[in-house]
């Protein structure tokens, strides 16, 4: 009886209407599209992956883990990274994550989010927690034409200008725009308060920065001024004390009219 191989996608076929070389050759490819499919749906040792509709969802919350896992599944759609000790996001973290649509970083130690920490899924990601961190600022290119709802609160931030012009550009959860508090300002009076109540008030925080630049401003050229004046001061006065002293100079030595006297005393003696 002729052995029968079965191809995925492929009826029984007779191992006797191959070649020896044809036969091998089939093999080879079909277990090297098996050892493919496992590289590519390879799962951090850390998290336990799912599919969802063929797409994969990777959930590694809870795994003290101190940095992002770099072998994450390139057709991942769910990222979940919540209460690990990650403190930083760097450069192009999720770039090798095309379909990334959700990330969830909340509730780490997060304190540093690098200006190109999402590059490669602005795109895609359509929701993005950082709620429950450390971030006090984060750099305006970081959040670049990102299109996701993004939570930002329970964080420790500093109100001042770069984070007014941040929270303009974003779409901020509404379900927690609230608890995105100033932690701290460039006006103290604004400490402890809702960073969307404060701006609807009407302050601008570049206004205090521009104001705060303008008294630096004013300072330093008026140390400068300051230093200028003194200069001159002293230099009046060092050049006042040497004519002076050339004056006494001039004045202890004999007049010419003496010398005329004395010359002519010396005359009549003789």
């Amino acid at each position: 009886m002729a052995e029968t191989m079965t191809f995925p996608g492929r009826t029984h076929m007779s191992r006797s209407h191959f070649s020896p070389s044809v036969y091998s050759l089939l093999l080879g490819l079909h277990l090297a599209m098996l050892l493919l499919s496992a590289v590519t749906y390879a799962c951090p040792k850390s998290c336990l992956c799912t599919e969802r509709n063929g797409l994969v969802v990777v959930q590694c919350a809870s795994r003290n883990l101190e940095d992002i896992p770099s072998d994450l599944p390139p057709d991942t759609v769910s990222l979940l990274l919540s209460s690990n000790h990650i403190t930083k996001i760097p450069n192009q973290a999720f770039k090798e994550l095309p379909r990334l649509q959700e990330l969830d970083l909340s509730r780490n130690a997060i304190e540093t989010v690098d200006a190109g920490a999402f590059q490669g899924i602005s795109d895609s990601l359509r929701v993005l927690d950082l709620s429950h961190n450390r971030l006090h600022g984060v750099p305006k290119e970081a959040f670049a034409r990102l299109h996701a709802k993004i939570g930002l609160a329970n964080n420790p931030w500093h109100c001042e200008c770069t984070l007014q012009e941040v929270l303009r550009e974003l779409r901020l959860d509404p379900e927690t725009v609230n608890e995105v508090s100033c932690h701290t300002s460039v006006q103290e009076e604004y400490s402890g308060k809702p960073v969307i109540q404060v701006l609807d008030s009407g302050i601008n925080f570049c206004n205090f920065h521009h104001k705060t630049t303008d008294v630096a401003m004013f300072v330093t050229m008026f140390g400068w001024f300051t230093m200028v004046i003194a200069y001159v001061i002293y230099y009046v006065r060092h050049n006042q004390e040497d004519a002076r002293r050339h004056l006494e100079y001039l004045k202890s030595l004999p007049s010419s009219s003496q010398i005329s006297k004395d010359f002519d005393t010396i005359s009549t003696v003789l």
